[in-house]
């Protein structure tokens, strides 16, 4: 695939601004695609799309297909007749730094459901694309709306609710109106979206109720092995995340990766595919573990999948993340396989060592990014490292603080022959630790909640961003 040099900002949705606690697929995300038209960004990384998990989490999904209703504009459903003002000023949320989660989860769907009582007398809408995957979703959601547990503690017989399962396909409906209409928003004005695949499902998905020959699993449809990943310097015991794993032995789950990317070709201009190393290896611990020190590497899908994949969505873009501690045959897997990894700046600056992410080791097939939403912000990086990390970076990229930081560590990416630079938003203001996406391993409010204020796409930023952009030949 050809690729010309470009840049682009990392900003979840949910991030965006807006008076109803959370960001939006409305004017909200039109507002922000303008800021980067005039910043000359060629790219907007979003975080995934999909229904939360637990903690929030977007990687811990009940669906690898469905999206988040929270997400869904309200104005754009009282422009319609849906909602009335009274309901809207009932929705509005008067911090607007963060998502209270609690307050939402409370309150959002069941204003929601006014909207579709509304709209169960009007005619149906045609779904913007076609949609496969809808049926089962609508009856796993009205399924565990009614048994509020996981679903194999549901019985064997158990029937959703005609008017509930209805509900739920009035959202997922909703949900991918407004989206499309932003993505033919953002396109129509030369700015591209990179969509997010969190490589494993949670347990409780509606893909292991469903479709349980493509996972690994007891004969009672417990998970027999889960993903995690193993000790490291960081953590001891390794990280334990508990994922059912792919059974790589069986077409199914080749067949359900091809809809899943055929899927996201629909989405999105290109997805970054999360903990891409599982395709040459991943860690597999047994499900009755108590840590994930307990597992042992097995061999993923490799090029098989991979050729799969491009063959079902070849004009869409890849990125592999490729981070964390790589063995070899990782290291020559990716190197190899044609699509370009990350490359991420607050992990380059050890003092004495030849970082494969300094700027400078930076080839043109990656991707280099100032931070990740899992990364501290470029500047509380810079203020926690030590002295000797700090003052390498500082003479490394030159940095001043008249000038900002955040500025000086997107002069480090957007410098390098990489294709691709990305910033998240928070390192496009300099904004510091109170800005932070997510903590990995980790859960608390203060995961997935941050939000950025609508003062930030003003003017003056814009036209800094875009300065810095043609200055190093990647301008919209």
């Amino acid at each position: 695939m050809e690729r010309t040099r470009a840049s682009g900002v990392l900003l979840a949705i949910s991030a965006l601004p807006g008076p109803y606690g959370i960001g939006s697929l409305g004017e909200p995300a039109r507002r922000f695609v303008d800021f980067l038209v005039r910043g000359s960004q060629r790219w907007w990384q979003i975080l995934p799309l999909v229904p939360l998990g637990n903690g929030a989490s977007p990687y811990m999904s009940p669906s690898a297909f469905a999206g988040n209703p929270l997400l869904i504009d309200l104005d754009m459903l009282a422009q319609e007749g849906l909602l009335t003002s009274e309901e809207l000023d009932s929705a509005r949320c008067e911090n607007p730094d963060r998502v209270d989660y609690v307050r939402l989860n409370e309150t959002r769907l069941p204003l929601l459901r006014r909207a579709w009582q509304r709209a169960k007398g009007r005619p149906e809408e045609t779904d913007p694309v076609e949609m496969p995957w809808l049926e089962d979703y609508a009856a796993f959601s009205a399924l565990h709306d009614h048994y509020r547990s996981g679903w194999w503690e549901w019985p064997c017989d158990a029937v959703p609710d005609p008017e509930e399962r209805d509900f739920h396909r009035f959202l997922q409906r909703t949900f991918y109106r407004q989206w499309f209409e932003l993505k033919q928003y953002a396109n129509e004005r030369g700015v591209r979206l990179m969509g997010d695949i969190p490589i494993y499902l949670s347990a409780d998905s509606v893909e292991l109720w469903r479709r349980p020959e493509i996972f690994e699993l007891e004969k009672d449809g417990r998970p027999s092995a889960v993903a995690g990943v193993p000790p490291d310097a960081f953590c001891p015991d390794g990280q334990l995340w508990g994922n059912p794993l792919y059974n790589w032995q069986r077409e199914a789950t080749f067949d359900f990766w091809k809809e899943r990317i055929g899927w996201c070709a629909k989405l999105y201009d290109g997805v970054r595919i999360d903990h891409f190393r599982a395709f040459h290896n991943y860690w597999s611990v047994p499900a009755d573990a108590e840590t994930a020190a307990e597992g042992e590497w097995l061999p993923g899908p490799g090029m098989k999948l991979l050729n799969a994949l491009q063959a079902a969505a070849p004009k869409l873009e890849l990125i592999a993340e490729d981070l964390g501690d790589l063995d070899a045959g990782a290291i020559e897997f990716v190197r190899t396989c044609g699509v370009p990894g990350m490359r991420v700046l607050v992990f380059a600056f050890t003092p004495g060592a030849e970082s494969a992410f300094l700027p400078h080791n930076c080839d043109a097939n990656c991707v280099v990014y100032t931070g990740t939403h899992d990364t501290p912000t470029f500047v509380q990086w810079f203020h926690e490292a030590d002295s000797e990390t700090a003052a390498y970076a500082r003479a490394y990229l030159r940095l001043r603080e008249d000038e900002g930081l955040g500025w000086g560590g997107l002069c480090g990416a957007w410098g390098t022959r990489a294709y691709l630079a990305i910033a998240p938003m928070q390192d496009v203001l300099g904004l510091g630790a109170d800005a932070r996406m997510n903590t990995p391993g980790t859960i608390g409010d203060h995961n997935w909640s941050w939000r950025v204020r609508y003062e930030a796409f003003n003017d003056g930023v814009a036209d800094r961003l875009s300065h810095l952009t043609k200055i190093y030949s990647r301008a919209n």
